[in-house]
């Protein structure tokens, strides 16, 4: 089963746009990142940048509108994520639990769909897709 794990860190939506992550921080991740690699459960992860660089596509109406970051009235924002490959929703709920994160920070853990999640018309639909599935 694949989840995906996204950090939540407190007080990145109000973050510069040039706010990086200090050496120690970074160092702490990596090993984690190392850890999550050796165990044969890492299929990919990233850090993003702050929202305040970024923009949001709404659909009002049918057509697409364009707000450049930062955005009024976000409480959390996604700092990075990793995608991992384990046996469970408990294994997964573990590793986030290793995770060196501050206090201040957030993992939620979700479950990535599967295409045998879907009822067999969806999957025949899927099918005609062949070159975009992973």
């Amino acid at each position: 089963m694949r989840f995906m794990m996204l950090m939540i860190p407190g007080g990145y939506a109000e973050a510069a746009p040039d706010v990086r992550p200090d050496a120690k921080g970074v160092e702490g991740m990596m090993r984690y990142n190392e850890e999550l690699k050796k165990a044969g459960v890492l299929l990919a992860l990233d850090g993003l940048h702050p929202p305040s660089s970024g923009a949001r596509v709404s659909f009002k109406g049918g057509k697409p509108v364009v707000t450049d970051g930062p955005f009024a009235e976000v409480k959390e924002v996604l700092g990075g994520y990793w995608v991992i490959d384990v046996r469970s929703r408990e294994e997964a709920i573990e590793w986030a639990r290793r995770c060196p994160a501050g206090e201040n920070e957030v993992i939620e853990v979700r479950r990535v769909f599967e295409m045998s999640d879907f009822p067999e018309d969806v999957q025949k639909v899927v099918e005609g897709f062949s070159e975009l599935k992973g």
